[in-house]
């Protein structure tokens, strides 16, 4: 395996591709900016990641997987390199429906050991979940 380049839209994409569960549910990196700790991510409502076939909504799991994926590349293109997720807290507030759902991550504290990321899904102009990723950043 190529060493990760964390430093382009491009890069990250190509890591990201490296992981099956990404490629299934096609997740896609829209922005990042290593200076400020945001990042945003995009993936469909349908497709794999939708509820059930026809629901017209996103599955729980692949908007947890989305929350999980965005906090963890906010964290990687920050330090320039990979980072395990040591906790993970989802609120749904309601359906994700629409044609497709984009995560923002902003990090909230980057520490010495642990470092703290929130990030907010977007689906059909609403705001659907919310989540907080701590990330073990210690190396």
């Amino acid at each position: 395996m190529t060493q990760p380049n964390f430093e382009t839209i491009a890069g990250v994409q190509a890591m990201m591709d490296t992981t099956p569960l990404h490629r299934l549910l096609g997740f896609r990196v829209l922005s990042m900016d290593s200076a400020s700790g945001h990042f945003s991510m995009a993936a469909s409502t349908g497709g794999n990641s939708e509820r059930s076939d026809g629901a017209g909504q996103a599955h729980g799991g692949a908007i947890a997987t989305l929350i999980d994926s965005t906090a963890t590349y906010a964290c990687c293109v920050m330090l320039g390199r990979a980072v395990p997720t040591v906790n993970l807290r989802v609120d749904y507030l309601r359906p994700a429906a629409g044609q497709e759902m984009v995560a923002t991550a902003i990090i909230r504290k980057a520490g010495r050991t642990v470092s703290v990321v929130d990030v907010e899904v977007m689906a059909g102009g609403k705001l659907v979940a919310i989540g907080r990723a701590d990330l073990a950043t210690i190396s």
